[in-house]
């Protein structure tokens, strides 16, 4: 089981992600993100400061994501610290189709 948490604050929900996002975690986690895709939530925060290691399933997972939100007409930001994980992400791509920020601050004013 995925250790997750959700903190809604208004038009913005922040879902926090665990340490590890891979084939074991990656199902249970998009749930998460999909449920807090509730109306009148306008962006989902993926707090990925804990996350220190990230597979193909946590990046499919991140884009199967991303999809829900543009459906609902939300935006994913993901919200990431470790140099590894960012490292993977961008060399698959996902840097170009999700915003990456480095602080909550900076993921909750973005525009």
């Amino acid at each position: 089981m995925a250790d997750t948490a959700t903190a809604t604050m208004g038009p913005l929900t922040v879902v926090t992600f665990p340490a590890e996002i891979d084939m074991a975690t990656a199902d249970a986690i998009g749930e998460q993100v999909a449920a807090a895709l509730a109306p009148g939530v306008h962006a989902v925060i993926a707090d990925m400061t804990a996350t220190s290691f990230c597979d193909s399933a946590g990046i499919n997972m991140l884009i199967r994501a991303k999809k829900q939100a543009t459906a609902h007409g939300a935006e994913l930001r993901l919200l990431l610290l470790s140099p590894n994980v960012l490292r993977v992400l961008k060399i698959q791509g996902v840097d170009a189709v999700l915003p990456i920020y480095h602080s909550l601050e900076e993921a909750r004013q973005a525009r």
